[in-house]
């Protein structure tokens, strides 16, 4: 029997073994893509607390406290998530994990790469952090604000178009402080000028 022939089989065997060596970090991967999805496109109001933590959702809404349970539970009901998540650069480290996510359909940050912070809360992957944008499209993002805008029947205002103007003269760092910090204090300034 030639040496290759032997080769073979023991290149299976070799491959199957790291292969399953490698599995219990893939499975941790596999569970933190399905807390990111699930949160990025649940229509069930009760998917909120399961795979967001309360400062996740302050984050995301400005709203503070039962507000901002309130709150995502209200975009779940109404459908108004993304349609879909695409997910990449998943970490790991112990009860901690960041990944790379694009949303698809939605609000705001469609299109827009974002790096997301998640905590292990026993066996369950939460969202806990907006990070940073880690590929950032002014005006992917200005468009989709005036597409809400337009939506909400303000596009005509003189307010509507300070707000836009805002975002088209910031900068990457003041639209991730405006959009991640969470306070609201920079969207009060927006209304404040506007005014």
């Amino acid at each position: 029997m030639s040496k290759r022939l032997l080769l073979l089989p023991c290149l299976l065997v070799l491959s199957a073994l790291v292969i399953a060596a490698c599995g219990s970090g893939g499975n941790e991967e596999s569970k933190v893509e399905e807390a990111i999805e699930t949160a990025a496109t649940t229509t069930n109001p009760a998917d909120c607390a399961k795979s967001q933590t309360q400062k996740f959702m302050e984050q995301t809404s400005s709203e503070s406290g039962k507000a901002s349970l309130k709150g995502c539970e209200e975009e779940a009901e109404k459908e108004e998530n993304a349609e879909s998540v695409e997910i990449s650069n998943v970490e790991v480290d112990g009860s901690n994990a960041t990944a790379e996510v694009v949303l698809v359909g939605g609000k705001s940050l469609e299109g827009q790469a974002l790096e997301v912070a998640l905590i292990k809360d026993g066996d369950q992957w939460k969202l806990n952090e907006v990070v940073k944008f880690t590929k950032f499209d002014r005006t992917k993002l200005i468009e989709s604000f005036e597409r809400e805008i337009e939506k909400s029947g303000e596009a005509s205002s003189k307010f509507a178009a300070c707000f836009i103007e805002a975002f088209k003269q910031a900068n990457q760092a003041e639209v991730e402080e405006l959009l991640f910090s969470g306070s609201g204090k920079g969207f009060e300034e927006i209304a404040k000028e506007c005014s």
